[in-house]
């Protein structure tokens, strides 16, 4: 059967013709996908991938959120700016270089997730003209700091942030062109299962690392060193960044690689926020880099995929010892 691709509107409702004419180089094309809070990572992931400067992620759930502090809250958020349901991702490209088959041939791969277990939803594409500044400025406004455990707050480095308390560790972020906020729910189940399973003095291997904040919050946690890897070279150059922001480079080594393939480095955990079908291709080599005793944290499972992950991670000698779920969002650890 083949894939229903979505029309392309513009916002005023006029059929888009995927081009335009007249833009200056200070313009960017936003592609907006409305899709669903589980198709949300790879949604992210196929937006980078096709070229995307930057991202963003409105999703109508914060409006109903009832915060624990006030950190984290968004505010003054316009309900007409959300879609009833789902999310809508934005992706910005240089509109002097876009390219007018992009929105489709997104669309098919979009469409293409549900082979995965994934559920894109509308999968519509919408897009707009945007100056430089309304993207690179205007978002800010929405992205607040975050506490995110009891040990640990993210912020985006622009921000002032006072620490509640002398045990509370602040992570500086600018998630750039990367995927990772530390607002995600499974970037937060990651966080939360590192904070009770890490033990100062341990080594970390962060396999997937985006913008970097799960190699900070190890390093946050007491790790001696982290090592941080991503296939994507704008995730390294985003975690290097991030590093240098929190002053970490001297216990964060970060590199370009393909999951835990050539690495020859060992670790006590290995931590890892990507797609249970990403994560069950590299089980096998976790008993090669992981100590006798050590663990692994997997997130970025949605609940229907757990099975398998389990099953996998069974198979490489791992059992689950522990486990946290936020909606369709699963995250693990596991140990020999």
């Amino acid at each position: 059967m083949g894939v229903r691709i979505p029309l392309f509107f513009w916002r005023d409702g006029r059929e888009c013709p995927f081009f335009c004419r007249g833009v200056s180089l200070l313009d960017w094309m936003e592609v907006r996908v409305h899709t669903t809070s589980e198709a949300e990572e790879a949604v992210s992931h196929l937006l980078l991938e096709a070229g995307a400067e930057g991202t963003a992620v409105l999703d109508a759930s914060v409006l109903r959120k009832e915060w624990e502090t006030p950190f984290g809250e968004i505010i003054a958020l316009s309900p007409n700016e959300y879609p009833e349901e789902g999310v809508w991702i934005s992706g910005y490209f240089p509109a002097a270089s876009f390219d007018d088959t992009l929105p489709e041939r997104l669309a098919e791969k979009i469409g293409h997730l549900r082979q995965f277990g994934l559920e894109p939803g509308p999968a519509t594409v919408v897009l707009e003209r945007v100056s430089e500044e309304s993207w690179a400025e205007a978002w800010k406004a929405y992205y607040k700091p975050i506490r995110v455990t009891d040990r640990l707050t993210v912020k985006p480095h622009w921000e002032s942030y006072e620490p509640a308390s002398a045990g509370e560790a602040v992570i500086q972020l600018d998630p750039g062109m990367a995927f990772g906020t530390g607002a995600h729910p499974t970037t937060i189940l990651s966080m939360k299962l590192l904070e009770r399973q890490l033990q100062p003095g341990q080594k970390v291997i962060d396999v997937g690392c985006g913008s970097g904040v799960l190699s900070i919050a190890a390093a946050r946690l007491g790790a001696s060193e982290v090592l941080a890897l991503d296939l994507d070279p704008v995730a390294v150059e985003s975690t290097s960044q991030n590093i240098r922001l929190n002053g970490l480079e001297q216990r964060i080594a970060v590199r370009q690689g393909n999951l835990l393939q050539g690495v020859r480095e060992s670790a006590d955990g290995v931590i890892s926020n990507i797609l249970a079908e990403i994560i069950i291709q590299f089980t096998d080599d976790l008993p090669r880099v992981i100590h006798p005793g050590g663990w692994f944290i997997a997130s970025g499972v949605i609940a229907q995929k757990e099975e398998d992950v389990v099953r996998a991670l069974s198979q490489a000698g791992f059992r689950v010892t522990d486990r946290l779920q936020e909606g369709d969002w699963v995250a693990m650890t596991a140990g020999t």
